[in-house]
């Protein structure tokens, strides 16, 4: 099967750029949640049980986030080591490794987005009170 795939040194470089960018915005995401979370605390307001599970949930999704973008990035270097040393069958099967991390990384952020979402309506639900 991976005899009929040919991976150059080229491929996984394309996701350089789209990994970085990733991983910036998975960045502000964390920076915006947390800046949220020490403005609650600084306001002196009850926190309900919800929103702290909200939060907490968040703050994992964006940690395995975080980390498999990480992973998927370190592996695209690892694939291009191995294609520039010529184990070109291995260096396939770690660029495929990578994407799955890549899939996987993408996957958790819309998970995230929805949670953030629904914690915005239950929001909104309650200023319409």
């Amino acid at each position: 099967m991976l005899d009929n795939i040919h991976v150059s040194l080229t491929t996984p470089a394309l996701l350089f750029p789209a990994i970085s960018l990733l991983l910036l915005a998975y960045t502000n995401r964390f920076f915006a949640l947390a800046a949220l979370i020490r403005s609650l605390s600084a306001d002196g307001q009850p926190i309900h049980d919800s929103q702290l599970k909200n939060l907490r949930q968040r703050i994992s999704i964006i940690k395995r986030m975080q980390e498999s973008g990480v992973l998927s990035f370190a592996l695209c270097v690892l694939c291009m080591i191995f294609i520039y040393i010529g184990f070109n069958k291995i260096g396939s099967l770690i660029f495929g490794c990578s994407l799955l991390l890549l899939l996987y990384s993408l996957l958790l952020s819309v998970i995230e987005i929805r949670i953030s979402v629904d914690a915005l309506n239950i929001h909104l639900k309650e200023l319409d009170k």
